[in-house]
């Protein structure tokens, strides 16, 4: 195992994560089993346990910053963490049943979920940018004042949170799209408010994937020296990057990689 390109390569990932709230674990993951040939169980709990404190520090720089919406992050990890325990759950049956191929059969969860998200977030983002003038049916704007609109925030996040649990990813991206598409928040406040519902629900799930007995500290450990450092620059040029261009080549090197990973034999 190369540590050190393990750190390096965490590093990049940290500052994609700070800067546009998405990748963490839909690269890492991947680059734990191509790169380094790690088994997609491994991968997938040391994940879970690498990203919780990079989300958290993230988090919190941005509610130093004030730039995160508290209420929609409360109401969505209300139903997310559950959900993610409810997934880590259905892995030790797999694990205990023992006449699945869990490997295998995370590969091409994993694989799916990236790919179905980022088809759909890759669609949106090329609209805006080339058909913004385009008016196209939109879903309805979830108010957080009625008990309709929690429950429906509760519905939302348990149901997401199921997947991260299950694949580890997407606990960015998936979320990142229902704030954009039932919450409308802001530019300005989206990353924020996603990066700390994710370190919410990832500290949950991770304490989950510790009883599976599959993280491997030696691989954490070096993430997070990578990650850390970088998802503090990360979040420093979150407000001056352009979004658009960033999420356009996160989004297209995340259609390749979910590719790979579904096709897995």
């Amino acid at each position: 195992m190369n540590y050190p390109l393990l750190s390096c390569l965490s590093f990049f990932v940290g500052i994609v994560v700070g800067l546009t709230g998405i990748g963490g674990a839909s690269l890492i993951t991947p680059m734990l089993i191509f790169v380094f040939q790690v088994p997609a169980s491994i991968a997938v709990s040391s994940d879970v346990v690498a990203a919780t404190l990079m989300k958290v520090t993230g988090g919190v720089r941005h509610w130093q910053q004030q730039t995160l919406d508290a209420t929609v992050v409360k109401w969505l990890a209300i139903g997310s963490v559950p959900g993610a325990l409810t997934g880590v759950g259905i892995l030790h049956w797999l694990r205990h049943i023992g006449e699945f191929n869990l490997d295998a059969i995370l590969l091409r969860l994993i694989g799916v979920a990236i790919l179905m998200v980022t088809v759909a977030a890759l669609v949106q983002l090329l609209l805006l940018t080339f058909v913004p003038s385009l008016k196209y049916p939109s879903l309805p704007k979830i108010d957080l004042e009625t008990t309709l609109g929690r429950a429906a925030a509760i519905a939302i996040g348990a149901i997401l949170g199921c997947v991260v649990g299950l694949t580890s990813v997407s606990s960015g991206s998936m979320f990142a799209l229902a704030l954009i598409a039932f919450f409308r928040l802001d530019a300005r406040k989206l990353v924020g408010t996603d990066l700390a519902q994710a370190a919410i629900l990832l500290s949950f799930t991770a304490l989950g994937h510790l009883t599976l007995g599959t993280v491997d500290w030696s691989l954490v450990i070096p993430i997070w020296i990578g990650s850390l450092p970088g998802v503090l620059v990360g979040t420093k040029l979150c407000q001056l990057a352009p979004q658009r261009a960033l999420r356009f080549v996160v989004y297209m090197v995340l259609v390749m990689v979910s590719w790979k990973l579904a096709h897995q034999v």
